[in-house]
């Protein structure tokens, strides 16, 4: 992982991810797992081995991020107090979570008694809530909270001198460097981090602090876009990752056309950010739902769509949740947007707008066209000839096989595939109808 953020788009928000360089490492994957490569918010490693040296990472950094992810409470302290902190900021909390992976680490790897630790960085409540989830006795389990940037001078004695008064088998440390001087005098140690979970959680809230950083002196304008569970195949993982992927996709796309910023939210959901200017743009004059249309297109989906206005990123995204929940308890499906006052506007699903132009319906076709042969292509399975039929190209593009034949008939009809017989077969059911694409109409894109 590097620190130079040189090769980082300048209009894309940067969230510098300090921490150690493995779990920096860890994180900007996760980030990137988040969004497939699709994100239009990058993140930017700041990596220390030893955390008295994250005031001098992080002042490398000055002037190129938007915004700070911090590994831990104790980096983010010592960065606030040397004031090398200028950008909004917020660390990756441990939890009993945490606490409860390190256990089981403890027990699979070590073989340690887990009822007779030493726990730094929690408080003792979480403690007492980890251990009363996995029905384990907290009477031998020694605990010191985190009060501040000293409390790691203080967790090394706390945790030795119980070692060597033989009342506890293991430590257990939310810092590095703790670690490592037990380590060095003979004391186990086990290193808590956060969970897979929280880091997600704590690369959203990053992601729109980068996003508000760069909006601060214009209002902020959220969407939330979330698939209704029908859209869902909880029963096959495969099929709902793909359709989850599609979808983000499809409102990326959608979202750069008016300069705006997609965010997963969670599962099933995701933020929209733009500026109140690139909202006027995308809902024509707020007389349109955006996004909701190219979905319901290009998926076949119905998605729920609740736009917030505000003058900072959590002020617009409580409106964008009122939004949703509006849209739920009026029952219609409708859109609507919440301004900064609490006014509620209903947007209509579809605009009046003219037909498309031959040339709008060609550079569609080709677009479409051009999205198939990439995902031929990623799925490592592009035939010669390329020749598909709904059901293959409804599993590439995670449509619906309806959607799929009225998009193979579109580009039949544009002449970018031919139809060829169908293709009969024993039993009942529609023959399978196959095309051809015509993949040299994309000119070099096509090219291999």
């Amino acid at each position: 992982m590097t620190e130079s953020v040189e090769a980082v788009v300048p209009h894309h928000p940067v969230v510098g991810v300090v921490g150690p360089a493995d779990l920096v490492k860890q994180i900007i994957e996760l980030g990137a797992g988040l969004t497939r490569g699709l994100a239009d918010w990058c993140l930017a490693g700041i990596a220390y081995t030893d955390e008295h040296d994250v005031a001098h990472r992080l002042s490398r950094a000055t002037g190129e991020i938007d915004a700070c992810l911090f590994a831990g409470p104790l980096p983010y302290d010592l960065a606030r107090r040397s004031g090398v902190v200028t950008v909004p900021s917020t660390y990756i909390p441990l939890s009993g979570a945490a606490l409860h992976s390190t256990l089981l680490r403890a027990t699979l790897t070590d073989r340690c008694d887990v009822s007779r630790v030493s726990v730094d960085t929690l408080c003792e409540a979480e403690i007492t809530d980890a251990y009363q989830d996995i029905d384990v006795p907290v009477r031998d389990v020694h605990v010191m909270e985190y009060r501040g940037p000293e409390s790691p001078g203080e967790f090394v004695a706390f945790h030795e001198r119980l070692w060597r008064e033989g009342r506890t088998t293991l430590a257990v440390t939310s810092a590095q460097a703790v670690a490592h001087c037990l380590a060095a005098s003979g004391v186990p140690v086990l290193l808590m981090r956060p969970t897979t979970a929280t880091i997600r959680e704590s690369l959203r809230a990053a992601a729109l602090l980068g996003v508000d950083s760069r909006l601060e002196e214009t209002q902020v304008a959220i969407g939330i876009v979330e698939l209704p569970p029908s859209a869902v195949d909880v029963s096959d993982p495969h099929c709902q990752h793909d359709r989850r992927l599609a979808v983000y996709r499809a409102l990326w796309e959608e979202a750069r056309r008016v300069g705006a910023t997609v965010v997963p939210r969670d599962e099933d959901s995701y933020y929209v950010v733009a500026t109140l200017g690139g909202l006027v743009a995308a809902t024509e004059d707020f007389r349109v739902a955006p996004f909701v249309e190219r979905v319901r297109c290009d998926l076949g989906l119905d998605v729920d769509l609740g736009i917030g206005l505000g003058r900072t990123a959590r002020e617009a995204d409580a409106h964008a949740r009122a939004a949703l929940a509006h849209g739920r308890a009026a029952g219609d499906g409708g859109s609507h947007v919440v301004g900064h006052d609490g006014e509620v506007l209903p947007l209509p699903a579809l605009a009046c707008a003219a037909p498309p132009t031959q040339a709008e319906a060609m550079a569609k076709a080709m677009s479409t066209l051009d999205r198939l042969v990439t995902a031929l292509r990623e799925a490592e399975s592009f035939p010669a000839p390329p020749v598909v039929d709904a059901g293959r190209v409804a599993d590439l593009l995670a449509i619906t096989p309806r959607t799929a034949r009225r998009l193979l008939q579109t580009l039949a009809e544009m002449g970018l595939a031919w139809q060829l017989p169908p293709v009969r077969t024993v039993g009942p059911g529609r023959p399978r109808q196959l095309y051809r694409l015509m993949v040299e109409k994309l000119g070099s894109r096509s090219a291999t």
